[in-house]
């Protein structure tokens, strides 16, 4: 006989165990969901009713609230996702009978168009690091990060086993713990080889398979590489714009604007369903419209 949750909390202890155990998926995006169901919960308690049973109006109730308080389209997408996952959850469980997100709007209609740099704005970003020790190691973090398109926990999660510096490719372990095979350029592969032969070295306290490290000898943490891709920002003038997933959607825009087909794309972006990656289409397709306005005689 199934045990049904009997409070909110247990509602959604039950839901993460599914994500984890079932579902294989990674720590991070269980974080995610977290955080998510979370604010509903708080929502919740605010209106005195159980999650459990919340209803298709108070989902949307919550949906405006959170709308009004300043969450951006994709990351209302992202929360959408979460109510739609959970509440079917609790369905296929027997926790309720009718699931009230059913019907609501696709998170996919919500979606805006990802920033990105420029070309001459990457350039400018990458230019930021020095010559001493500590530039050698942000300059081939960001180049890898542009180069390949990882996820920022990829790149502080790369182990010195994963780089094949030679053939020019590194082995990544995406979402789920899937691997995929993402090729470097000449520029990154230099810069990370410089950091290997003349940075690393210093920051050794112990032995470590971990890429890159921090001053103790520990390996980088996401925080640490989004408080120092902040600094460069802002010296670059970019800090406006700036995150780590903006330069990725920097690598994939470009890519498609040069002639990339959108497999190869989806591929090195570790994305499991084409409709994530076809999203860049829009950005190329908006693009080549500024470029044709800009120079077309008869535009």
């Amino acid at each position: 006989m199934k045990h049904h949750p009997s409070s909110s909390e247990d509602a959604l202890q039950s839901f993460l165990d599914f994500l984890s155990v079932e579902k294989g998926l990674s720590d991070n995006t269980i974080l995610s969901y977290s955080r998510d169901l979370k604010k509903l919960f708080l929502f919740c308690n605010k209106e005195k009713i159980l999650c459990v049973k919340a209803q298709e109006a108070d989902l949307v109730k919550f949906i405006h609230h959170m709308s009004r308080s300043g969450l951006s389209a994709r990351s209302l997408a992202r929360l959408m996702s979460s109510l739609k996952s959970f509440y079917r959850f609790l369905v296929l469980d027997g926790v309720i009978k009718k699931n009230p997100v059913a019907n609501l709007p696709s998170p996919k209609s919500w979606l805006s168009l990802p920033k990105f740099l420029s070309v001459k704005e990457v350039e400018i970003l990458l230019q930021q690091p020095t010559d001493d020790e500590r530039g050698l190691r942000d300059k081939a973090m960001l180049e890898l990060l542009y180069a390949t398109g990882l996820r920022v926990s990829e790149l502080v999660s790369l182990k010195l086993s994963d780089l094949n510096l030679r053939d020019g490719f590194l082995i990544c372990r995406g979402k789920g713990g899937k691997e995929r095979v993402v090729p470097l350029g000449k520029s990154a592969s230099a810069a990370v080889r410089r950091y290997l032969d003349e940075a690393r070295p210093t920051f050794m306290r112990h032995e470590t398979d971990a890429l890159f490290l921090t001053y103790r000898g520990n390996a980088f943490t996401r925080q640490g590489f989004w408080k120092m891709l902040k600094a460069y920002a802002q010296k670059a003038r970019l800090d406006e714009k700036i995150s780590p997933h903006v330069l990725r959607h920097s690598f994939a825009t470009h890519l498609l604007e040069r002639g990339a087909d959108l497999r190869s794309v989806q591929l090195m972006l570790g994305h499991s369903q084409i409709t994530t990656t076809q999203i860049y289409t829009h950005v190329s397709r908006t693009h080549l419209r500024r470029i044709y306005d800009k120079y077309h005689p008869r535009a």
